[in-house]
């Protein structure tokens, strides 16, 4: 198919909060293992509001103009001359980072953990919100024929709440406390049950994420609304009254000592303080939302309920299979989360609306470039 008069329109973040739609070169081909994609539908996350407006996540700064977007599908234009697996025309899913596969972190199936990572609209990294988008044939996943393009760009955060439940090794017959009720923490209360979790409870402050948990997603079979600590507490203040929610979890659930998991898929820090005071003996507490550089976490009750800590980013190998084969089973139904759908053109709205949030506001997706 040729492109080589073809424009390849691009959402490109010049700096922080300056957004602007671009023509940016047409990729091509230079590795035989290269595919181009004509990108259909991208997902807008957290990570790019936060580079957005702030510029920065952890050690990734934005030094240099990068296009936005990394949730994203589309259909092969082309392909490299080694690749076999793929054909131009096939639907595809992109999983966005694709690794170094030399270092010790890659050699050992953590390839989450490369430092050489080349991450779609991770700085200094071109994401996805472009016409054509160049990735490896081996990180495009062809859609089963049933599934649409919505539903390929879906996969992403489906992914991650699938990495973020074997970071937890959720399992049948475990009670399952997830703090969050936005699109990642509803699709981990989904994935923790579709993984065989007995019971599932959803956490959040929101009335409407609530509703959706428990009737919308139907992803959680309880949830609460925990109380806002009184203002002007001290720091140890804090601390007991998120200790006392915690204990008023356990009694108004029937959660014994505590659930076998808890997830934060909020990064607040009274989320984390009443997730470690919650979680078992021996339990298991993951960290998947990110929210201040630093927080007050309370080490001792971890060390002394002997709790496992993890955190969770990205995917490892075989995340994405299983990801795509919940979307495709209906075990898991992320086209429930969508609220709004933009054009290519009104790309910048679709953010500002992201980023207002609110009541009615979950997933949104931008579609591509049509041709």
């Amino acid at each position: 198919m040729a492109q080589d008069s073809r424009s390849n329109p691009s959402f490109v973040l010049k700096a922080i909060q300056q957004v602007a739609i671009e023509d940016i070169p047409i990729p091509e081909i230079t590795d035989p293992y290269d595919v181009i994609v004509h990108i259909g539908q991208t997902g807008i996350c957290g990570s790019d509001i936060h580079y957005w407006q702030r510029g920065r996540i952890g050690d990734f700064i934005l030094n240099s103009p990068i296009v936005l977007g990394h949730e994203s599908a589309g259909r092969i234009v082309s392909v490299g001359k080694a690749v076999k697996s793929l054909k131009a025309g096939d639907m595809v899913a992109i999983e966005p980072g694709v690794p170094c596969r030399h270092c010790n972190y890659c050699r050992s199936g953590s390839y989450n953990l490369c430092p050489d990572t080349v991450f779609a609209a991770t700085p200094p990294h071109n994401g996805t919100l472009s016409r054509f988008y160049k990735t490896s044939a081996d990180f495009c996943y062809r859609l089963p024929d049933h599934l649409n393009l919505e539903d390929g760009a879906l996969c992403e955060p489906v992914a991650c709440a699938v990495q973020i439940c074997r970071v937890g090794l959720v399992r049948g017959g475990q009670n399952v406390v997830v703090f969050g009720c936005g699109p990642i923490g509803l699709l981990v209360q989904s994935v923790a049950k579709a993984f065989g979790a007995r019971y599932v409870l959803g956490v959040d402050i929101n009335k409407g994420r609530l509703e959706m948990a428990k009737s919308v997603m139907k992803s959680a079979d309880d949830v609460f609304e925990p109380p806002q600590a009184p203002a002007g507490l001290s720091q140890d203040e804090e601390m007991e009254f998120h200790a006392k929610v915690a204990a008023l979890i356990k009694e108004e659930f029937n959660l014994g000592d505590g659930p076998d998991v808890v997830i934060d898929a909020t990064g607040a820090q009274s989320c984390l303080q009443i997730g470690v005071q919650l979680c078992k003996k021996g339990g298991m507490y993951v960290q998947a939302g990110m929210g201040k550089e630093n927080a007050v976490f309370p080490i001792m009750t971890a060390c002394i309920r002997d709790l496992t800590i993890r955190g969770s980013i990205r995917y490892v190998a075989g995340v994405y299979p299983t990801a795509i084969d919940l979307v495709a089973s209906g075990k898991v139904q992320p086209q429930k989360l969508v609220t709004h759908r933009f054009p290519f053109e009104k790309a910048e709205e679709a953010f500002e609306t992201v980023k207002k949030g609110g009541e009615g506001v979950m997933k949104v997706l931008i579609e591509g470039v049509h041709n």
